[in-house]
């Protein structure tokens, strides 16, 4: 199954400073059939002005993963990083435990970034980091792993059975992605237009799949994309012993 979101369906925030779609239930917005995609949480597309940011604030018990696409952010947190990210890089901070940071446009340019966040498989980690910049000859044609927890080499570290990919196809060029049975497949087309499984993608517009044997994804035209393979998370819930219950007298 795939289902189609077009890019007019995204919810869009303008707080001046910044001007965000959020893909997925966050902040003020709320939409109980749009909380997660399996193990995807959060993916925010973010452009924020110079001279502005993200105060320090908290997080706990997330894989977060930043992909910067144009401009430079200067990130600081409690584990004592400091460190910029530009265009070409990939962050990623497991919050675990807890952790607080901030993250400023101190350039004199807007900075594009998506910001995703994914469900760590073990609760309870200590906070970590990590950082690594890519030249995109990497992703041409082709997709890169970015950041993962399955130890794709080269790739961002985290702490859960997925990985995140890059690709920016030439108009023509076809790809495959083999899906396993228990994955799900989040596709955000960052331009261009796409043919995924024989169905549109416009720019700006997600793909979210389930059960799929393989995925074909062809550029009808010059495309970036963005591809997420997560774990379903059908079996979260009780485990064996607690669904086998327990007596107790009143």
């Amino acid at each position: 199954m795939i289902e189609i979101i077009k890019a007019r369906d995204r919810h869009f925030s303008d707080f001046g400073w910044l001007k965000t779609y959020w893909l997925f239930s966050f902040a003020d917005y709320f939409n109980p059939r749009n909380i997660q995609f399996g193990a995807l949480r959060v993916f925010n597309d973010d452009v924020v002005a110079p001279g502005n940011g993200f105060p320090t604030h908290p997080h706990e018990e997330m894989e977060i993963i930043t992909i910067v696409l144009a401009g430079e952010m200067t990130h600081q947190d409690s584990m004592g990083n400091k460190a910029m990210i530009r265009a070409g890089d990939v962050q990623r901070m497991s919050a675990g435990t807890g952790l607080t940071h901030s993250e400023f446009n101190l350039a004199r340019d807007p900075v594009h970034f998506y910001q995703v966040w994914i469900f760590p498989d073990t609760p309870g980690l200590q906070p970590s980091y990590d950082q690594r910049s890519f030249d995109p000859a990497q992703w041409k044609n082709t997709l890169c792993p970015v950041a993962s927890g399955r130890r794709m080499p080269g790739a961002v570290t985290f702490h859960t059975d997925a990985t995140i990919y890059r690709a920016a196809l030439e108009k023509g060029r076809r790809i495959a992605f083999e899906q396993t049975r228990g994955r799900r497949i989040f596709v955000y087309l960052t331009q261009g237009e796409l043919l995924v499984n024989g169905q549109d993608l416009e720019e700006k517009a997600q793909a979210r799949i389930d059960m799929e044997d393989s995925l074909a994804i062809e550029a009808r035209a010059p495309s970036e994309l963005i591809l997420v393979d997560v774990p379903s998370c059908k079996g979260w819930g009780y485990d064996q012993q607690t669904l086998r219950g327990a007596q107790r007298t009143v």
